[in-house]
Formats: C-alpha cells, sequence, structure tokens
C-alpha cells in the first residue's frame, strides 16, 4: 500500500569507484520503490548519470536538487555534494573517491540532523580514502555514534528472524579480550534488549550470549572471561527479568542453529557474528546502527572494487537496508 506522507530517506553514494552506486541505481530503477518513500541521493550527478549508461537504465530518471527540502515525491533526487566534476574509473579508488564519499556522508548527516531526511541508508565506503575533515573513524557506526552524540551504539546485523549483534566493532582482534568488562556487556545488551523491543516490536526479547574461547572456555581449561565477566552479567540481567542466556561456544551455536530459538544473538566480536552472519543471509543483510536517536542502515557487504562497473553486483542487500530503516521508522513512530 502506498504510503500517504512518503518519509525522505537519503542515501549516500559511498566510494563511486565501488558497487555503491549499482546496487543504489538498481535499487531505485524499480519504481515501486517511490510509493514508500523519497529518496535523496546524496552524491553527484555526473556519477549517476555515468552509472546509468554503464548499465543500460535507459527509463531511469532523477532530477538534481538543491537542498533535501525541494525534495520530489515520485522522484529519484539527488544533490550534488561537490561543485566540479569528479573524475573516477569503476574499480579504481582514489583520493578524490574517498573526498566525494566524506562529503556526500557529513551533509547526509547534517540534514538528518535538522530532520530534513528521515533516516539514512549508507553505500560502502572505503575505510582508508574516506579519512579526513570530519571523518577520522573505524566506519560508519563510529561515525554517527559520535556525530549524534550517543554514549553508546551497536553494530546490529539482521535477516529476517536472524539478527546478529557485536559487543565490539572495528578493533584489532588482540584488543578484544581487555574489551570485555561486565560494564561493557550490560551497556550493549540494554541497548540490544531496548532495540528489538523498539525497532522490531518484540516484547520480550530472548537474547543469546556466545562465549569469547573456544568451547566457550571449556569450564577455565581455554579461558576465564566466561566464569568471570560473561556468566555473572547473564546471572545479573536474568534477576531483573531479561531472558539473557548463554555463554554458548560460537562454532556450535552455528552450527547446530540453535540461533533460530532466540530473537537475537551478541557475538563478542567483529568476525565471530559477521562471518556467520553473512554465511547464512549475505544476500540478503542489513547493517543497522541500534541505540542511535535516529534510523541509519547500510548493506551487509562492501565496495566489491573487483567487480565495480560490471554489471555483476546483486542489489538484494541495499534495497533490504531500504526497507529496513523504513520499517525501524514505522516501528518508532507509527504514524510514518
Amino acid at each position: 500500500m502506498e504510503q500517504k506522507n512518503k518519509v525522505r530517506i537519503g542515501i549516500t553514494i559511498g566510494d563511486v569507484s565501488g558497487i555503491g552506486p549499482e546496487v543504489i541505481l538498481k535499487t531505485l530503477a524499480d519504481n515501486r520503490v517511490l510509493h514508500y518513500c523519497t529518496p535523496i541521493i546524496y552524491g553527484t550527478a555526473n556519477a549517476i548519470n555515468f552509472y546509468r549508461k554503464q548499465l543500460a537504465l535507459e527509463n531511469f530518471s532523477f532530477q538534481v536538487i538543491p537542498s533535501a527540502d525541494q525534495a520530489q515525491p515520485r522522484k529519484v533526487n539527488v544533490l550534488n555534494c561537490q561543485e566540479e566534476e569528479l573524475d573516477f574509473a569503476p574499480g579504481k579508488p582514489s583520493a578524490a573517491t574517498g573526498t566525494l564519499a566524506r562529503l556526500a556522508l557529513l551533509k547526509a548527516a547534517e540534514d538528518l540532523k535538522a530532520g530534513l531526511i528521515q533516516a539514512v541508508v549508507t553505500a560502502p565506503i572505503d575505510k582508508d580514502n574516506i579519512q579526513g575533515e570530519g571523518f577520522q573513524f573505524p566506519g560508519h557506526t563510529e561515525f554517527f555514534t559520535h556525530y549524534f552524540d550517543a554514549p553508546e551504539s551497536l553494530m546490529f546485523l539482521v535477516a529476517d528472524k536472524l539478527r546478529v549483534a557485536t559487543a565490539t566493532g572495528h578493533i584489532a582482534i588482540k584488543e578484544v579480550a581487555s574489551r570485555i568488562t561486565p560494564e561493557l556487556l550490560i551497556r550493549k545488551l540494554t541497548i540490544l534488549d531496548s532495540s528489538l523491543r523498539k525497532d522490531f516490536g518484540i516484547q520480550k526479547p530472548k537474547i543469546a550470549v556466545l562465549g569469547l574461547n573456544p568451547h566457550a572456555g571449556e569450564n577455565g581449561l581455554l579461558g576465564t572471561e566466561e566464569a568471570e565477566i560473561i556468566s555473572p552479567v547473564i546471572e545479573q540481567l536474568k534477576a531483573k527479568g531479561n531472558l539473557v542466556f548463554g555463554p554458548f561456544p560460537a562454532d556450535g551455536f552455528f552450527g547446530t542453529r540453535s540461533y533460530e530459538k532466540f530473537d537475537a544473538t551478541l557475538a563478542l566480536y567483529h568476525d565471530q557474528g559477521l562471518i556467520p552472519f553473512k554465511t547464512l543471509a549475505f544476500e540478503r543483510g542489513v547493517n543497522f546502527t541500534a541505540g542511535l536517536p535516529v534510523v541509519r542502515t547500510s548493506p551487509d557487504h562492501g565496495t566489491a572494487y573487483n567487480i565495480a562497473g560490471q554489471n555483476k553486483a546483486d542489489e538484494t542487500s541495499f534495497r533490504e537496508a531500504l526497507f529496513a530503516a523504513l520499517d525501524i521508522l514505522k516501528a518508532r513512530t507509527p504514524l510514518v
């Protein structure tokens, strides 16, 4: 059903030498998307034109707007984030493509904070070449957490009923164990429980927590973090009425599909959660930053320079990210 009051969704173009523009255009080329939202691509018109021709999307049309408040419903809107025309080539990231990605992200964040757009969907960036004034972060999650003054956030991967969050994010593996503290786990589990209730409509969430060590420590033989840190936190939250269980050995937990018994799973570090998630749901997975006062989603893949410009990129994850943003907005504000 077409929404009467279409929300404005900001879409950051990401690194234009990657597959971001391709998955954006393939998603928005289906005019049915325009029944649900008014999309605004933050980037440059010349990059959109380039990929429109590259992908042979003759019927794809858009209009350039001077500001987000000038966006027109039932149309794809493009907001130029730099005046000069961008010189780029698919598969070849550069300082120039990183600069555009940064400018697009900063402008979209500014408009999101000002209420000119209601959510943002971010296309993949190159975490190296985007670094510069206004963006000196390991990734999108850390940037949005800082920009919106959130005391804490949570990287939350979702695909239908498979939901995996990470207690730590973009940090070196050698730092993980020292970061796993009772205080951190309580904060992350509190955000996860709140998001499941507020953003996904689950009234009494059931959450699994993975162990840090192989076999969840094997009763202290392979590590003591489970007994000394993780289990006491779980018991503390259970005593308050939360449905939190674990710690579970990560390999067996996913291998036996035990995640199906829970509304979400908290992994303790990036790859512990993202490797099984992407193995199970790469084509349709969505990265959602939980714990923010705003809605930000993205596809669960990267720039994929090796296939950029070849019409090989699958837009499913980006499309799912767009509709996940709409669903979360609706859950937070039922009148949307």
